[in-house]
């Protein structure tokens, strides 16, 4: 659990500090909002898809903690590529993640770095 922990903060620093896909994107077709008033995180999503529903690139900017920027990085860098269908997937299983109960023990090897983010279930404020 220790080396768990310390990867999150590992990885939550690095991408807090060097967010991936960072910055406005030319030619977007997609844009969504987050919006999380009980810790001011504002972050917004810009997508550009390819005539499969392939994300063809992807850029998110705004401004949040260190838990939303890192996650809205590494986000970023895992949807690049995807479809839809993989995307609301990998949504789901993520989702359940983040609300499942602590003291499971974690298995997605298919959130690839995000499943770094397990430890955040037990800051049930952090997951919107």
């Amino acid at each position: 659990m220790d080396e768990m922990r310390e990867l999150y903060q590992a990885t939550i620093l690095d991408h807090n500090k060097a967010p991936r896909n960072f910055g406005s994107l030319a030619g977007a077709d997609r844009t969504a909002r987050g919006d999380n008033p009980v810790c001011g995180d504002k972050i917004t999503v810009h997508l550009r898809m390819g005539e499969d529903d392939r994300v063809v690139d992807v850029r998110f900017e705004g401004r949040g903690c260190a838990i939303s920027t890192a996650s809205a990085s590494l986000m970023t860098e895992l949807v690049k590529g995807r479809t839809r269908r993989e995307i609301e997937a990998l949504f789901e299983r993520f989702h359940a993640l983040l609300t499942g109960n602590p003291s499971e023990e974690v298995d997605a090897p298919e959130l690839g770095k995000l499943a770094v983010f397990s430890g955040v279930r037990e800051y049930p404020v952090h997951v919107k």
